[in-house]
């Protein structure tokens, strides 16, 4: 794990990322250069994640870490910033993800709301209402 993020630097990676390609070559990366992974439950991350993140619960962390194989960043997101940093440590431990930044997000969801205010709800929220409780962190 390389550390922490601050939501205001994820917030300007942000705009770097949507600012103007820079790719004039027409060349596709194979590489992802920033992905943001959500390990709350796929009921609270309908809610209302961070823009463009993906829900990779922290119980499926390790049978779907593969997936992650090849980001050059990487930033973990939880509600508190807490067990986010356990799960940099793990991605930031995996093979695949050796050569990437792996941080987490300092003060996690709450922290984003409270310095950057803007999430995002996904499309059918609570669309199953039968997936059980909500996780307690």
């Amino acid at each position: 794990m390389d550390g922490e993020i601050d939501p205001a630097e994820l917030s300007a990676l942000f705009d770097e990322r949507d600012g103007p390609a820079d790719d004039t070559d027409g060349d596709d990366d194979e590489s992802e250069p920033l992905r943001i992974v959500d390990i709350r439950d796929q009921r609270a991350f309908d809610r209302g994640h961070l823009p463009d993140s993906e829900c990779i619960p922290f119980p499926e962390l390790t049978s779907r870490i593969a997936e992650l194989e090849g980001a050059e960043r990487i930033v973990t997101v939880c509600p508190h910033g807490v067990a986010s940093q356990q799960a940099a440590q793990l991605i930031g431990s995996y093979e695949g993800t050796q050569d990437a930044r792996v941080e987490s997000l300092r003060g996690g969801i709450e922290a984003w709301e409270q310095e950057i205010g803007e999430l995002t709800e996904s499309e059918n929220p609570d669309a199953d209402p039968d997936e059980g409780p909500e996780s307690p962190f």
